[in-house]
């Protein structure tokens, strides 16, 4: 029986391309109210599973529940980060017809942007910290200035649940800590963030949860429990650079306790 309560609920999933998992039984549930951190190496299919969550790309087995239900029925309660890379910023568009996308969903794509929404997304911008940008062309920002960007177009969905992909990457720290406070205030407003993130130092200081993926999830759950060495070595096989910089971040984690 589905779990209207759970933002997010994945059970059995597999994605495979030419007949090769990039992702094999992925099982694991979202509790509401939760950071969760999604943390594994390189190719090991985390951009694809918040794909195969929003029917972006076919699923081989498996099932997908949002609110306890299928995407189709639940989309509108979901807010999406891309990854950076994947936009083109050469499009001649500015700042805030950018965020005003976010309300295409309500506006539909051939409604009329009236004032209202203009004004919602203009507060999303002051939100994340470039309310002065609104004019300016997408062309012309700063990678931190991207990324605050989409966090806005996000941000003006008023979403119950976000899934984010590597919203931290290549970002100042100014941006970095401005995204972790819109993160803690979702958190507090009782909505839900599922994160892809890729720095290990990180992890503990960000995240009330934590899915460890390596094509399977190698363990999942309160991060204070999850994010061990043992699993990590587990999750990046034996990568010593990558070892040492989460060893590091757990010990800073104990001598807070």
């Amino acid at each position: 029986m589905s779990d209207q309560t759970l933002p997010l609920s994945i059970q059995d999933l597999t994605v495979a391309w030419h007949r090769r998992p990039v992702i094999w039984d992925v099982e694991f549930d979202v509790s509401p109210g939760r950071l969760v951190g999604i943390v594994g190496p390189n190719g090991a299919g985390k951009s694809t599973l918040l794909k195969a969550v929003m029917d972006l790309v076919p699923k081989a087995s498996g099932r997908v529940e949002i609110f306890g239900r299928p995407w189709r029925e639940s989309r509108q309660r979901v807010g999406y980060v891309p990854q950076r890379e994947s936009v083109d910023w050469d499009f001649p568009v500015s700042v805030l017809d950018v965020v005003t996308m976010g309300l295409y969903g309500r506006i539909g794509w051939f409604g009329r942007v009236r004032r209202v929404h203009r004004e919602a997304a203009r507060r999303a911008l002051e939100q994340v910290g470039i309310g002065e940008l609104a004019d300016r062309q997408i062309s012309q920002l700063s990678g931190g200035q991207q990324q605050r960007t989409f966090l806005a177009r996000a941000l003006v969905q008023e979403a119950d649940l976000y899934l984010m992909d590597e919203p931290f990457a290549a970002v100042d720290a100014a941006t970095e800590q401005a995204i972790v406070g819109i993160l803690r205030s979702m958190r507090a407003a009782g909505r839900t963030a599922v994160v892809i993130h890729h720095d290990l130092h990180t992890v503990p200081d960000y995240f009330d949860s934590v899915v460890l993926l390596n094509m399977r999830v190698v363990a999942e759950g309160p991060t204070h429990e999850v994010f061990t060495r043992e699993n990590l070595e587990r999750t990046y096989g034996g990568r010593l650079t990558l070892l040492e910089e989460a060893t590091e971040a757990l010990r800073r984690r104990e001598q807070r306790l």
